[in-house]
């Protein structure tokens, strides 16, 4: 099976401007039979087409995911178990130690996104990575390998990142715009239904194979030496965002409380979020 393993919506991302409608469409003419929504820090996307297109579509698999901005570690893929939506993986800002504790308590997947990209919203382009690079890669689940928008050379570096720690590699496209779907691709030998189904095959490093086509229209190609600018904006506004926001987490002692205890048998049991979130 054929999936899109890196996807912005409309619904889901303020950047987006390709509806899950359409993604879906599309990837079914070339030849997909997935998708993993992966929205910055919001399920919305999902939760519009498991409202308004679940029952329409069913020779094409939706996954539900998120991208998630870390304090200190850059971009992370999250992929939680079907039902699982916990409330904080939507407020941006979590440490990545705290984020690696609350997915793998609930049963989740996490790796990092284009992980050799643009400093601060990548793994390698942060302090994380110079410090505890090793621990934390033997914590990570999977590595996202090939990104349609990312140069040759970042891709290179990440699956050679993937390889030394033996863990899979993920292809997506990382799409925002329609001219970039479908761009980079994740096969499966078996077939994928649901989260669970992915999240059992990464565990048990089942075969994958990840690559696809660059995409030669992103904003950093557009806007040259400016995009540095625009870095360093998103690098602040991450910072004094998750600062802001911290209280809300407070809010969420209990989860809060695997930081200290990391133990899966003191989270209450996971169950779907109401779809008015």
């Amino acid at each position: 099976m054929r999936f899109d393993m890196h996807c912005h919506t409309k619904e889901g991302s303020i950047d987006g401007r390709v509806s899950v409608e359409d993604y879906i469409r599309i990837l079914k003419e070339k030849g997909y039979q997935g998708m993993l929504v992966t929205d910055h820090n919001s399920y919305n996307g999902y939760r519009f087409w498991k409202k308004e297109l679940k029952d329409q579509e069913k020779d094409f698999v939706v996954l539900k995911g998120i991208e998630y901005d870390t304090i200190n570690a850059g971009h992370m893929l999250v992929i939680m178990p079907e039902g699982v939506k916990p409330r904080i993986l939507e407020v941006r800002g979590m440490p990545v130690s705290l984020l690696l504790t609350v997915v793998h308590a609930y049963g989740g997947i996490v790796g990092p996104a284009h992980p050799y990209g643009e400093k601060y919203m990548s793994f390698a382009g942060t302090k994380m990575y110079k410090r505890l690079k090793d621990p934390l890669m033997r914590k990570f689940d999977f590595v996202e390998t090939f990104n349609a928008c990312e140069p040759p050379e970042s891709n290179q570096a990440a699956r050679e990142l993937a390889r030394a720690y033996y863990l899979p590699g993920f292809g997506g496209s990382d799409s925002h715009r329609e001219s970039c779907l479908g761009l980079g691709y994740t096969e499966f030998k078996k077939p994928i239904t649901c989260e669970s189904d992915l999240i059992e095959a990464v565990k048990r490093k089942a075969p994958v194979r990840a690559g696809g086509q660059y995409y030669h229209g992103t904003t950093k190609e557009k806007i040259g030496a400016v995009n540095n600018v625009l870095v360093y904006s998103f690098w602040l506004y991450n910072l004094v965002t998750a600062l802001f926001r911290t209280h809300k987490r407070h809010v969420k002692g209990r989860y809060l409380e695997l930081g200290r205890t990391a133990s899966p048998g003191n989270l209450p049991m996971p169950a779907e979020q109401p779809e008015e979130m």
